[in-house]
């Protein structure tokens, strides 16, 4: 089982991106998705959060700006950020609990991260 971002990249101020994570390997069910990010000498923090039936949480630094989905079908997460300003630019960090065919206990698991640069 693995999670695999992409979308990540160079912005400027005040633009957009949209980040993507797709599930893949030997999965049964997917419980709790989110996007974690961490920025250079700072410790991982939450940026979006999605339970199974689409409920979704984001921390007030980022409501408003930033917007979270699944597909279900697809596996797959989506991180939709807006308005972007470069106390934004971190690598971002999926991450999903997991459950394979072969267990019977969700795992949690993250992908490798993508970055995003904000430039002023």
């Amino acid at each position: 089982v693995q999670l695999v971002e992409s979308g990540g990249g160079l912005v400027q101020a005040g633009g957009s991106l949209r980040l993507s994570c797709a599930a893949s390997g030997n999965i049964d069910s997917i419980s709790t998705m989110a996007w974690y990010r961490q920025a250079p000498g700072k410790q991982r923090e939450l940026v979006a959060m999605i339970f199974t039936d689409g409920a979704a949480n984001l921390p007030d630094s980022v409501q408003g700006r930033f917007s979270i989905s699944r597909d279900n079908a697809k596996k797959t997460v989506y991180l939709f950020m807006n308005n972007l300003r470069p106390e934004d630019t971190a690598v971002y960090y999926c991450n999903a609990g997991v459950r394979s065919r072969s267990s019977v206990s969700f795992v949690d698991t993250w992908g490798q991260g993508t970055q995003v640069t904000v430039t002023s």
